[in-house]
């Protein structure tokens, strides 16, 4: 995600998958304002797994540019195994990827075995408060070289991410 690029595609992708969460909470909510729940995704009429089928396609889309398509020998670790250091953000970026790519084959597995129950719902939840808990470990570490404007940004997306990640917890209760 070093590009222009690799920034805004994902960005995008977040952007896209927050106002349609926005829009259904929002249409929920009208509704049923006495009893309103949220769910961790939302499924189509025609579908029913088509978010969860974009966030895989996203996340594999991220994951394939950062470590195949992206770097300059289109592969992601040298001839003896390791992992050049200049490719470790790009490992950083795709586990970033990976971690809502586990998440939203979770849910569908869940879904799957047993849809519409209050236990794959929880587990549902509990899987994205996992991948949460990565992003926010991972922008910690990440952020810990960056000064300025470029510091600050990653700080505020710290914030944004750990306050995802509280809602996400008290969803589960």
């Amino acid at each position: 995600m070093g590009s222009r690029a690799g920034h805004v595609l994902p960005g995008f992708a977040f952007l896209a998958l927050g106002l349609w969460h926005l829009f259904n909470n929002i249409k929920l909510f009208c509704l049923r304002p006495n009893t309103f729940i949220s769910s961790p995704w939302f499924p189509v009429s025609k579908i029913r797994h088509l978010e969860l089928y974009f966030m895989m396609f996203s996340a594999s889309a991220s994951i394939s540019m950062e470590l195949f398509i992206g770097p300059r020998r289109h592969h992601p670790f040298d001839s003896d195994g390791t992992i050049p250091s200049n490719h470790l953000q790009n490992v950083e970026h795709s586990s970033i990827s990976l971690a809502f790519l586990v998440y939203a084959v979770s849910a569908v597995v869940f879904d799957r075995a047993r849809p519409r129950a209050a236990a794959s719902e929880g587990l549902t939840i509990l899987a994205a408060a996992a991948a949460f808990t990565q992003q926010l470990l991972l922008f910690h570490f990440h952020s810990a070289d960056h000064m300025g404007v470029e510091g600050q940004y990653h700080f505020i997306l710290q914030l944004i991410i750990f306050v995802s990640l509280m809602t996400t917890l008290m969803g589960i209760l």
